[in-house]
């Protein structure tokens, strides 16, 4: 058997391929309803929230461009944690929906020091959200989220987080360490083949998500909430 030793996508279990098997069924009818709510209730007890979960159908850069897009208005700025290439992409896509970036950038192979964001945040009080990667693919460094967590919201900003390579492989209770949005990807620690973007919400997502200004049509998690 052809086993694959790289980031992602990871291998998946003969159990997953053999529901793949299966014959398609109507994904808007009452059975496929059924199967996405059992599966979006059991995700809250992996995320270890109580808020909204969604399941979107993209890659792990869709639910990035989600949370983007959904919290935050042209002219926001945002204060962007970077350890890597995925780091770096999380703040692009900020930039080219018209966010205002200020970059801390780590030495590849480094985490993050909770202490520079503090600074950072104090340097800038405009600073609306905090972009950061829990867990870098391009470096395999995993930040210390529970103290960003902790800094970020000594200043009462949104912290949105990448954990597209971490969740289901690596604690991150979201309620606890309070992240307002978490993106996570089918193909890494879920063991499923990509295509899925599973995302959760806060409260203070919703209220920054009435507000938010930025263009959204087919991510707008309102719109994935109705359904």
């Amino acid at each position: 058997m052809e086993e694959l030793r790289i980031p992602g996508p990871t291998p998946c279990p003969p159990e997953v391929l053999e529901a793949m098997a299966r014959q398609m069924i109507n994904h808007r009818g009452e059975e496929f309803a059924k199967i996405l709510n059992g599966i979006t209730n059991k995700l809250r007890q992996l995320f270890q929230t109580k808020n909204d979960v969604l399941l979107l159908t993209g890659s792990g850069t869709g639910g990035l461009e989600a949370a983007i897009v959904n919290t935050l208005s042209p002219g926001d700025k945002v204060l962007s944690v970077s350890i890597g290439v995925f780091g770096d992409r999380f703040a692009t896509i900020a930039r080219q929906f018209g966010a205002e970036v200020t970059s801390y950038s780590v030495e590849w192979g480094k985490a993050a020091e909770p202490d520079a964001i503090r600074q950072a945040l104090k340097d800038e009080p405009e600073i609306r959200a905090v972009l950061v990667t829990h867990n870098e693919t391009s470096t395999g460094v995993t930040n210390d989220l529970a103290s960003i967590s902790s800094v970020v919201k000594e200043f009462d900003k949104l912290l949105l987080v990448d954990a597209i390579s971490s969740l289901g492989s690596i604690d991150l209770p979201v309620d606890e360490w309070h992240c307002d949005v978490v993106v996570t990807g089918s193909q890494k620690g879920w063991m499923v083949p990509p295509g899925l973007a599973m995302v959760s919400v806060s409260q203070e997502a919703w209220q920054a998500h009435a507000n938010a200004r930025m263009p959204r049509f087919y991510w707008d998690f309102a719109q994935a909430r109705a359904t």
